[in-house]
């Protein structure tokens, strides 16, 4: 039987305030609050809120039969928990509903997987415990902030446990290819590969109220339709899409939201049903490798890196800040740590681009550039301070060894103690 497989992205980027070049040194707080708690509310009353409303009649209407999973970023997730609290509360009730699915992804929504690898599988552990803290799921499926992919990202993944991954399915590097099959990674046979079907899920972000196309209007009776009728053996069709989707980018008067409502309906009369990514991981065979030499995305034309670091603004910006991680890495400084992990997210850098600085609050890319790298330079100068750039790479290495050491060294520790009173209480 062919399933349905959707996914909702979300995430928001955490606003920075003016900052000017006399403040480099002064101010060390960079975020514009009031215009991050706006926006939060924003999207949680018009499209996040009513739209897991929505999803839970789904998943009741349907006797459980109709599943979906989440990627929601590890910032946006602490922007919710201090701004809309009631959000996390629904999830946490559809998490109970065994028909919700949450990934896992880079905490920050960052470009980590392309510059800092070890910062990338930092992000991915402190996501997953994040997420197993407030849901109570264990994430096992990885999906990469942006759906960046490569065979190189992909192998480290693998060899951080994930046997899942989703990536895009892009022209270039599918071919002939139908995306509606599970697949393996190049050489590592063993992580299997969902991929997104472009052309389903462009038809509801981006056509969905489009009076120009020639299937205006998109009703979920013709929608399964289309799906019921490609190739038998076609498994599975990847829906990706950003959950506001759901409200903003096709606002309720599109009629997005009874789209939606009775879809499950008209799946299931097509002999059709759902599946959440872990289940179409242990259940689908792979029917073949992909291959992407080079990092691909989920955005624009070209399916490329472009939109984050596609111009010498953003290399500058980028090649600064990940400059750093390995000093970061090594603070206790908890006020540092978390400024790091806000100054990561790739909107940042996306609008800095002359062609998707979509949803920026600058009014060029060169203001933005300008105002991101004030609050680097305080930023740089606060890391400096803890771990001067007179230390060489070796020593700070050798440091860092060491101090990861001690922390294998008192895990031990604590688990032969753990261990001793187990036994002692027995006794």
């Amino acid at each position: 039987m062919r399933n349905i497989c959707f996914y909702f992205e979300i995430h928001l980027p955490v606003r920075l305030k003016r900052y000017r070049f006399f403040e480099i040194g002064q101010d060390h707080y960079y975020y514009d609050d009031y215009h991050s708690e706006e926006q939060v509310r924003y999207f949680v009353e018009r499209s996040y809120l009513p739209a897991n409303r929505i999803i839970a009649d789904m998943i009741k209407s349907s006797n459980g039969k109709f599943k979906c999973s989440f990627s929601i970023s590890g910032v946006t997730l602490e922007l919710f928990e201090q701004y809309a609290p009631e959000l996390i509360d629904s999830f946490k009730e559809l998490s109970k509903t065994n028909c919700v699915e949450f990934l896992v992804e880079p905490y920050a929504n960052s470009l980590a997987s392309v510059f800092d690898i070890d910062e990338f599988e930092a992000q991915i552990k402190q996501h997953a415990d994040k997420i197993e803290a407030l849901f109570g799921q264990r994430p096992s499926v990885l999906r990469n902030s942006e759906l960046i992919y490569s065979d190189e990202i992909a192998e480290k993944v693998y060899k951080m446990g994930y046997k899942t991954m989703l990536l895009d399915g892009a022209k270039h590097v599918m071919g002939w290819k139908s995306p509606n099959y599970m697949y393996n990674h190049a050489y590592k046979s063993g992580l299997k590969l969902l991929v997104r079907n472009n052309q389903f899920s462009d038809d509801i972000t981006f056509r969905f109220s489009d009076y120009s196309w020639n299937e205006y209007p998109l009703t979920a009776e013709k929608y399964a339709f289309w799906m019921a009728q490609l190739p038998v053996e076609e498994e599975v069709v990847n829906i990706w899409m950003g959950y506001d989707v759901l409200g903003i980018v096709q606002n309720e008067a599109t009629g997005i939201f009874e789209f939606f409502k009775a879809l499950p309906y008209y799946v299931m009369e097509n002999q059709m049903g759902f599946m959440l990514p872990s289940e179409a991981g242990k259940k689908l065979k792979s029917v073949g490798e992909l291959s992407v030499s080079y990092p691909i995305s989920w955005s624009g034309e070209g399916k490329d890196l472009t939109a984050w670091m596609g111009n010498d603004l953003q290399q500058e910006a980028l090649n600064k800040l990940y400059g750093v991680g390995e000093r970061v890495r090594l603070t206790v400084d908890r006020s540092l740590k978390h400024d790091w992990l806000y100054l990561q997210p790739a909107d940042h850098f996306r609008f800095m681009s002359h062609s998707y600085a979509y949803g920026s609050n600058y009014e060029s890319p060169y203001e933005a550039f300008i105002n991101y790298m004030n609050v680097l330079a305080d930023f740089l100068e606060r890391v400096d301070a803890q771990y001067p750039t007179t230390i060489e790479n070796e020593e700070l290495n050798a440091l860092l060894k060491t101090i990861n050491n001690q922390e294998k060294e008192i895990v031990e520790l604590q688990d032969t103690l753990k261990k001793l009173r187990t036994r002692k209480k027995k006794e």
